[in-house]
């Protein structure tokens, strides 16, 4: 089992010569130990001296352990033998961890101990019969593949329980370079996976990762004169001067690299490993099941549809979006390519682009490895050039658990269980993702941050009164807890500082949410009861001084449009995405054309419909996208609008049909729906307003229970903003009036919250 290590190439910088310095000093370290080793065990037959651990990699820092293992063919005198090796050694003040074993206790031990078995996988011999050596690395090797699967899947819950209790390396402020995760005893791991041929070894990025990390506990085994592999903050300084680094800053943002690096490896080798492990079912075939335009599941991960476009810029992040919504790992091969073939967004983003990264960041926890993936092959700088500045930036506060770049994802995480909350959940999860970019940049981060979201949000594409709610919302993400905690609510001064900071309804229910998402995401020292009630209560007070929350006035349709209505008894056109029908308005017009978009794989990414009581004309459009694949025969989808319009179409059965042939992946866990209803919102109708998940068919399931409660539509504004679904209907009861009894309201509220689950 070969234990290759990058080392860096010759010249170059300080840090680099540094490097390789350390790295000829155990090569030549190795050399000397294993003549004066040889020297001392002398020409002794049927004994071998083998090492195992650093020494036998050539990895021995200054100071680590020497661990060797005397193998014998059952001398009677191989105490004596012992003896002569080991006192000599003691005697120097090398620490020494010993055994001494014949061949078959030494394959007993590896079977029955999975902490011993990598070690003696990875055994070198240093002197005595090559023969004798030989026959345990073989015997040992061949145990280990004869048992894999059991030994893995113990070898997996052992490195399991080492990470709940050492930390993840790249997070911690005072890292254990070897066992924490991400850290050497985790390529270690990989070794001894790999030698059972359950999954290859460490890649060329993961052996530098290595070589890294080796170089630093090298540097802090010198500089501190001790044996511990964990960097104290008191040693860091010290440590990033050996290494030729500006600051112990600098220390830690290499490690954080190293570590994450090992860590995306690692945890690809253990899902192979899981995948070894299970049961085998014969004569199962693995699907490839459509996920999204281009994007298939494979297995148990992500990846490129055959025959994917890798032309269209937006398909790493629809590729994203799709394996975060579906709760799955990206396939390494398909990150790989898509880093090789795919080019730069265009600028501004197409909507499609925009969309995928807010259903991305709304799939929640599920987001966050795939982010890491894409970070791993350099895919997110490439998309926002911007997160280079706070990529691995370590944050030297015991109270944030996250380095700057993963704090800002975990923050979009959280906040994707807050969508429900607020008008604009894409508006929050953006904001989410950017609340810190200005951290690390000269003067206040929030100022900093406000002026780099305008930029970033223009780039991505949203209309300029959004990019003016995302800067509000960077600059003053601390607004409310800062306000909560620090002044008087009683004091009317505060309540007005904070509308005036926030202007309207929907940046308060953006900086409510986010304040959540922000301390949550930062650690449990941030975020409690005490301060959750503070904020709420100065929400509730900025929230009643400022103007009631404001609703999308229903669409208002063209002259073109309802003329289109007086031709025939009505028109269908198509143009591309958009489609639209006007006809005399008549019940269940809008959920049934809905429901035919639904039969024909299209998803409603908006849809506007009004109903003009006076020219008794109804007006539907929508911007529809297929589910994946190419887009329907606009005829075919022309004479089915037309079909359901004429009632010659049952949509509601094809679609149950449809649905009851269709295996669906359950996907992550979403935030359960909200329906309001706004009954003083309007004048002359009732108002519903839907929060939900999206889903194919969701328009018509919605449609249809407001049909079954026996409302009209009078408008409806509908809306997927990435992966949520934010629709207002303006409804009325038969008699053509609002709705005003209590009973009525929860009726309907039930029922399409059913029709939601």
């Amino acid at each position: 089992m070969s234990f290759d290590v990058a080392v860096p190439p010759a010249g170059g910088t300080r840090t680099e010569r540094v490097r390789q310095s350390y790295a000829a000093a155990r090569a030549a370290r190795a050399d000397e130990l294993d003549r004066w080793l040889a020297g001392l065990l002398g020409d002794e037959p049927q004994v071998a001296l083998i090492a195992v651990g650093s020494h036998a990699r050539r990895e021995l820092t200054p100071g680590g352990d020497l661990d060797l293992v005397l193998v014998h063919r059952g001398r009677d005198d191989i105490a004596e033998v012992a003896d002569r090796l080991w006192y000599p050694i003691w005697d120097s003040g090398l620490r020494l961890d010993h055994s001494v074993r014949t061949v078959e206790e030494g394959r007993s031990v590896a079977r029955a101990d999975l902490k011993a078995a990598p070690g003696l996988l990875a055994a070198r011999r240093i002197a005595g019969d090559r023969a004798l050596a030989d026959e345990l690395r073989a015997g040992v090797l061949a145990d280990w593949r004869a048992d894999a699967r059991t030994r893995l899947a113990g070898l997996a819950e052992l490195t399991r329980r080492r990470w709940e209790t050492k930390g993840e390396l790249a997070f911690l402020l005072e890292p254990d370079l070897k066992d924490a995760r991400g850290g050497l005893r985790d390529v270690h791991m990989i070794h001894a996976v790999a030698a059972s041929w359950a999954a290859p070894g460490p890649d060329a990025r993961a052996r530098t990762a290595y070589g890294l990390l080796l170089d630093v506990r090298h540097a802090l085994h010198e500089v501190t004169g001790r044996s511990a592999d964990r960097l104290q903050l008191q040693d860091q300084e010290a440590v990033a001067a050996a290494l030729g680094l500006p600051d112990g800053n600098a220390l830690l943002r290499i490690l954080v690299e190293a570590g994450r690096t090992i860590t995306y490896s690692a945890d690809h080798v253990w899902r192979s490993v899981d995948r070894f492990c299970a049961p085998r079912r014969r004569g199962v075939r693995i699907e490839r099941r459509p996920l999204a335009d281009g994007v298939v599941e494979h297995g148990d991960e992500v990846a490129l549809a055959r025959g994917a476009d890798l032309d269209d810029p937006t398909i790493v992040l629809r590729v994203a979006a799709a394996a975060a919504q579906a709760g799955m790992p990206l396939a390494p091969a398909t990150v790989e390519r898509l880093a090789e073939r795919v080019g730069p967004l265009p600028v501004p983003w197409p909507a499609e682009a925009r969309n995928a990264l807010v259903a991305l960041l709304g799939a929640g926890p599920a987001a966050i490895g795939v982010w890491e993936a894409l970070d791993q092959a350099g895919l997110i700088v490439r998309m926002l050039p911007d997160w280079a500045h706070v990529r691995n930036r370590p944050q030297r506060n015991a109270v944030h658990r996250f380095t700057v770049d993963r704090h800002l994802v975990e923050a979009a995480a959280g906040a994707a269980a807050l969508t429900r909350d607020v008008a604009r959940p894409d508006l929050l999860l953006v904001g989410a993702l950017l609340h810190d970019i200005g951290k690390g940049q000269p003067g206040d981060h929030s100022v900093v941050g406000a002026a780099m979201t305008r930029d970033i949000a223009t780039r991505m594409g949203f209309k300029p009164a959004d990019v003016d709610v995302l800067e509000t919302v960077v600059r003053h993400h601390l607004l409310l807890p800062d306000t909560a905690t620090r002044r008087d609510l009683e004091d009317p001064v505060t309540v007005s500082t904070v509308v005036e900071a926030v202007g309207d309804h929907t940046v308060l229910e953006l900086l409510a949410a986010l304040a959540v998402a922000d301390a949550q995401a930062t650690g449990p020292a941030a975020w409690g009861n005490w301060k959750a009630r503070l904020i709420d209560d100065l929400v509730r007070r900025a929230g009643a001084a400022l103007a009631g929350r404001a609703l999308p006035p229903p669409f208002e349709p063209t002259a073109d449009q309802l003329a289109l209505a007086r031709h025939g008894g009505g028109a269908v056109r198509i143009a591309g995405s958009r489609v639209t029908v006007a006809v005399p308005d008549r019940p269940g017009l809008l959920w049934r054309a809905a429901g035919v978009l639904a039969l024909h794989r299209l998803v409603v990414r908006t849809a506007r419909a009004v109903a003009s009581q006076d020219a008794g004309t109804a007006v539907l459009t929508f911007t529809a996208v297929p589910e994946f694949g190419s887009p329907p025969d606009p005829a075919a989808l022309e004479a089915d609008l037309r079909r359901v319009l004429a009632g010659r179409l049952d949509v509601a059965e094809r679609l149950e049909r449809r649905a009851a042939s269709v295996r669906r992946r359950p996907g992550v866990a979403v935030p359960p729906p909200r329906v309001t209803i706004v009954d003083d919102a309007s004048a002359t109708a009732t108002v519903v307003e839907v929060r939900a998940h999206d889903r194919p068919g969701l328009l018509w399931r919605v449609g249809q229970a407001l049909g079954e409660c026996g409302l009209r539509m009078r408008g409806a504004r509908v809306d997927t903003l990435g992966a949520d679904a934010v629709d207002v209907f303006y409804v009325v009861g038969e008699d053509g009036l609002p709705l005003a009894a209590e009973p009525v309201l929860a009726e309907v509220r039930e029922k399409v919250l059913a029709a939601l689950r």
